[in-house]
């Protein structure tokens, strides 16, 4: 072979060598899940999914009380009555300390070759991104606390399961189970198919650099953001909370979009996901986004506009005489009231007010909200026609407003269009078994079609690997995550001598976090929650253990009922329930 020339079997075994390099790493995240991790492998974020819905967890939700009759509620009733069980029994977390950190060279060296760091910084909060003018003028890294991280140190920011979301209640500070915005998707996604019945092909999970959540396709849709809902209604409310859930999908771009058939991906031309169903889903994510102006709608933009409401006064006849107050003192009267300024109950609402705070005569420089109504009312005034938009402008007086910049505002209130993945410049391939699972199945049911699929579907296949069952994956994968990915326990033993560790490990409750035989534990789960199998102690000493030498002789001995952890010629023993057949696992530095 001369120089500069390769053979194409040579070729053909680097591609390889690639491919099994990327399939482990794959293999290895879909254990870890960090917000990394499945922003390179998309497909992991529905393998979460899977995993959950291959938990017996959820499937126990079904038979509380509080789900007693759910079969013959409406699906929207049904979806609602789950709404209170999450948020009952879970809280949003944010606590980026509770993984541990790793750098950003480290987390790039092990996807150099997937993607590079310009292009993580248009996508991934934890490579630069700040989104665009609304994330600089709040100074996002500083509102997700990822100031505190100076230079190359990043959080690893990973995803529960929802066993992981159920065992923060053994955290100091937590009374329930809790999770972040990737977990509490996963976890909505799953338990609307197991619990409200809702189709897959109805639920679509969408990430963005800072956010997760997820659009179900029943009735106008609706948006689940963190452990609440919001549906169309709720989306142009103008209240607090639906701003919260507005922020994200009008200031960041879709990066992921995933179903059961696949997934787009904001920097991959590759798309796996049905073109119908994606098409389908932009369309009715659209409507969703979209509404017509009315008297009530334009009410309810000036509660969202807090800045704009300066320029507006509510009118109301005080014994026959026309009296003007401040719209914004109105909407600062609907906190804590049942009434509200943009319904039929204005008039009760203005009527707690007390007369002093109105004027007898119109207040300077302020339009007057009443007639702007009905001047919308009687315009029918469509925001897609250039004419009607410039006559609804010139509604508004110089002075205290700038025109453009209101309609602007009241344009995106009304008419926003998402930014997702271009469609027109991805390829589309389906190149996978479907899932082939629905909601009439049962969990084991489920579970053996998953299996059956594994060599034909990489979403099923990583959802093995997110379960957590080492009956039925290599234990290679979990064993390099542990060792690679766990740096709490590491750090959380730094001034403690080796007896003193293997005591405080040996002395941990018994009882793993994962239900079943050969499910096991990831070792900083072990540590934050405080409790283990025998199998789940022995990894994490070998993590611990590993850390300060690696270049050390270490195994772990399994069977059925015992753990063994021997480095060089001392052995620790645990007693273990998780039922593994007997084998030797080498812990590799």
């Amino acid at each position: 072979m001369t120089a500069g020339s390769i053979t194409e079997q040579a070729r053909a075994e680097m591609v390889q060598a690639d491919h099994v390099q990327i399939d482990m790493t794959r293999k290895t995240s879909a254990i870890t899940l960090s917000d990394m991790e499945m922003f390179i492998f998309p497909e992991l974020i529905y393998s979460l999914v899977l995993a959950n819905i291959m938990s017996p967890r959820i499937w126990k939700w079904r038979e509380t009380d509080w789900f007693a009759g759910l079969a013959r509620m409406k699906p929207y009733r049904r979806i609602t009555r789950l709404k209170q069980y999450v948020m009952d029994h879970y809280a949003f977390n944010l606590d980026l300390d509770t993984w541990g950190l790793t750098t950003r060279e480290r987390e790039l060296a092990r996807f150099k070759n997937v993607i590079d760091v310009e292009t993580l910084k248009q996508a991934n909060a934890l490579f630069g991104y700040e989104g665009d003018k609304y994330y600089f003028d709040i100074d996002i890294r500083r509102h997700f606390g990822l100031d505190k991280y100076e230079g190359n140190v990043i959080p690893y920011w990973k995803t529960e399961t929802v066993e992981a979301m159920d065992s923060f209640r053994f955290k100091p500070g937590y009374g329930s189970g809790a999770g972040e915005c990737v977990s509490l998707a996963a976890l909505y996604a799953s338990a609307l198919f197991i619990v409200a019945g809702v189709p897959l092909r109805e639920i679509y999970l969408m990430a963005t650099p800072l956010h997760s959540q997820n659009f179900i396709d029943i009735e106008d849709g609706i948006l689940t953001n963190n452990r609440r809902l919001v549906t169309r209604k709720m989306w142009f409310n103008g209240t607090a909370l639906s701003a919260q859930a507005r922020r994200a999908l009008e200031n960041e771009k879709v990066t992921i979009v995933a179903h059961e058939t696949g997934y787009v991906h904001a920097v991959y031309e590759k798309a796996t996901i049905d073109r119908n169903a994606y098409s389908e889903f932009s369309r009715k994510l659209g409507a969703f986004l979209k509404v017509s102006l009315t008297a009530d709608i334009f009410g309810n933009f000036l509660r969202h506009s807090h800045e704009i409401q300066k320029c507006f006064q509510v009118r109301r006849p005080i014994h026959g005489i026309d009296h003007y107050i401040e719209a914004e003192r109105v909407f600062a009267y609907e906190h804590g009231s049942p009434y509200l300024l943009t319904d039929n109950t204005r008039d009760r609402l203005l009527a707690d007010i007390e007369q002093e705070e109105y004027k007898p005569g119109s207040i300077g420089g302020r339009i007057v909200l009443n007639d702007l109504e009905d001047y919308v009312t009687s315009r029918n005034i469509d925001l897609e026609e250039a004419d009607d938009v410039a006559l609804l402008e010139s509604q508004f007086q110089p002075g205290c407003l700038h025109r453009e910049k209101v309609m602007e505002a009241l344009l995106r209130f009304c008419h926003f269009r998402p930014q997702l993945p271009d469609a027109g410049t991805r390829t589309f391939v389906r190149e996978e078994e479907p899932l082939g699972i629905d909601v009439e199945m049962g969990r084991e049911e489920i579970i053996e079609r998953l299996s059956s699929i594994r060599d034909r579907n990489v979403m099923a296949d990583m959802a093995f690997y997110a379960y957590r069952d080492l009956t039925r994956t290599e234990p290679g994968p979990f064993l390099i995550a542990a060792v690679h990915r766990n740096p709490v326990s590491i750090e959380s033993t730094k001034g403690m001598d080796v007896a003193e560790i293997a005591g405080k490990i040996t002395d941990l409750p018994d009882g793993s976090i994962y239900d079943g035989p050969g499910r096991l534990a990831q070792p900083d789960e072990v540590w934050n929650y405080g409790r283990g199998d025998g199998v789940e102690k022995a990894v994490l000493l070998a993590n611990i253990l590993r850390s300060r030498d690696p270049r050390g002789d270490m195994a772990i001995e399994v069977g059925p009922d015992r753990a063994v952890l021997r480095v060089g010629s001392r052995e620790y023993r645990f007693s273990s329930g998780k039922g593994l057949a007997a084998a030797s696992w080498p812990i590799d530095g």
